[in-house]
Parts: structure tokens; sequence; C-alpha cells
């Protein structure tokens, strides 16, 4: 099956060869020049400006996915693959996953597993470690391992208070950060000796060790670092989507299953052989038109 995407749109989908015979998913998307990594490090020339202007789109495509689970943005946002749909009334079935492969911008309530659940703000913490790093050129908490991590942010943002280390349901996390011994905040200045204090004083917000005290994205578009920039009303939002598009998170699915309902999904574009599926009909086998098998073939092999 080939799936085509552009800016979080399918263009395009495919069946497979046949349904019986289903097994493989590619995907498709534009082809993007650079990632924001390379540009942070293969450009010593970046301005205030663009350190601005790429903090901004960042925060309007997480005010778009936090509303609505969705995504809009001149600035892509990719790689969900341990991407958790969150509600309130969520099962604890469901898995919080406490591993995250990119540990240095990873928030500390993951590192530490401090609860079960989790919130948007678990982004906001990613926002700050990347803003952060476009200020200073190198990340900001090079963790080489969790403690190593939870150590290198404690140095930096102070010990927490007693009053947010209580709240941690973690007992382990809550015994190790009480016996930490005590530091104080550095001051963002004394590390970023170069930024903008309105920049500092927004990254302030954005890493707060506590996940209550973290702005929102919506929140932190309006602060006063965005002045003449930001516009809440080009800024995109949109309506929470129905828990019903999400209620196979509930459930305990096997990969046939999630075959199955991919399949079903892929019928979606193809009115009449989803006809003949809801009347019990199974299509064997579906030859792809000339045409698209030579497009395919170039995607995956010529480029």
């Amino acid at each position: 099956m080939l799936l085509m995407s552009k800016d979080t749109r399918i263009k395009h989908i495919m069946l497979p060869p046949s349904r019986r015979e289903f097994r493989d998913i590619y995907v498709v998307f534009e082809l993007m020049e650079s990632d924001l990594h390379q540009v942070i490090k293969g450009n010593d020339d970046l301005t205030a400006e663009h350190h601005q202007f790429f903090l901004y789109q960042l925060l309007r495509g997480l005010k778009y996915v936090h509303a609505g689970y969705e995504l809009c943005s001149q600035l892509c946002i990719c790689d969900f693959g341990l991407a958790r749909v969150s509600f309130n009334d969520a099962p604890t079935a469901i898995f919080w996953t406490d591993y995250v492969a990119t540990r240095w911008y990873c928030a500390p309530e993951l590192c530490g597993s401090f609860f079960s659940k989790y919130t948007p703000t678990i982004d906001i913490w990613s926002v700050g470690c990347i803003f952060a790093q476009m200020l200073l050129g190198k990340p900001l908490f090079p963790g080489k391992n969790v403690v190593h991590q939870l150590d290198l942010m404690t140095d930096f943002l102070g010990t927490p208070p007693p009053e947010s280390i209580s709240r941690i349901r973690n007992e382990k996390a809550r015994r190790y950060l009480s016996s930490m011994r005590k530091n104080q905040p550095v001051p963002l200045s004394h590390k970023f000796t170069k930024a903008d204090p309105l920049a500092l004083r927004l990254l302030e917000r954005l890493l707060a060790f506590d996940p209550k005290d973290r702005a929102s994205a919506e929140d932190a578009l309006s602060d006063p670092y965005f002045s003449g920039l930001s516009n809440s009303e080009r800024e995109p939002s949109t309506q929470p989507i129905s828990k019903l598009e999400f209620d196979f998170e509930r459930k305990k699915l096997t990969k046939d299953d999630v075959r199955e309902l991919i399949y079903q999904e892929i019928l979606e574009y193809h009115p009449q052989m989803l006809e003949e599926y809801k009347r019990g009909g199974d299509q064997l086998s579906f030859m792809y038109p000339r045409l698209a098998s030579i497009f395919i073939e170039h995607i995956l092999f010529k480029q």
C-alpha cells in the first residue's frame, strides 16, 4: 500500500495488491531540504528573528495539535511514533510510556516516571529545550542516562520545592529528588549571555520543572516575546476530535485487528470496493495501473 501525504493531508491512497497479502505500508512525504537540528548546527549566522520565527511556528503547530489532535503549521512537525491521545476519562489500561528516544528533550516527569498520566506540557518542555538549543547553539541538557539527565536539570533549574516533590506519585522518584543536594536556580542570563531578555523570560515559562507551572502553547503565543508577530486570529485552532475517532486506543488490538482497521480506512477512498466490503464481499486481488507502478518504483528506488 502507498500513502502519499503533503501538509498532513492524504492526497491518494492505493489498495494493496491483495487484501490477504496486505503486509507493507509505505508512507511518502514531501521532501524537506533540512530539519531544524541541521539548520541550527549548520548556520552560525541565525539571527534573533530566526529564533523567534522558528519558535512561533512550532508553538502554532502545537496549539493546533493540543486543541484537536491535528496539525497545521508552516514549520513541519513530524514523527508521532510514541504519541498518545489524552482523554480525562481514559482507562488505566492505556499504556503511557516513559521511554523517550531523544532523552535530551525529555520532560522531568518522563525521566522520573513521576506520574501515571501525562499532560500536553511534556511537549512544552521539549519546545523549551529546542528553543534553548537555538539560543545556545548546543543542547541544554545532554544527559548520558536518566539519572544524569535529572541531575543536569536540577543543577540548572534548582531543586524542585517540597510541594512539587510531594505531588509525585512514584515513591522512588520522590525519594530520589528529596535526597538530592539543594541547588539554587542558575540565572538564565548567566547561561544565555547574548539572548534577548524577553526570550529568556519566555524560556523560563517553558522550562518550569513542575508541569503545572509551564505555559500552554496558546499562552506562550501571547507572550510579549512575540509582540508584532503573534495574531490569535491567524493562529490555527480547532475543536477536539470526537473520542470515537480514537476508540481503538481503548482496546487491546492484535496485529490482524490493526491490519483490518487500516484496510477499512483504505476502502474509504475506494467507494465501490467499500460497498462490496460492506456486503461481505472479499476482493482477493487488485492490479495497480501501470503508471502507478512506475511512479511507486521511482519514489522508492530512484530518489
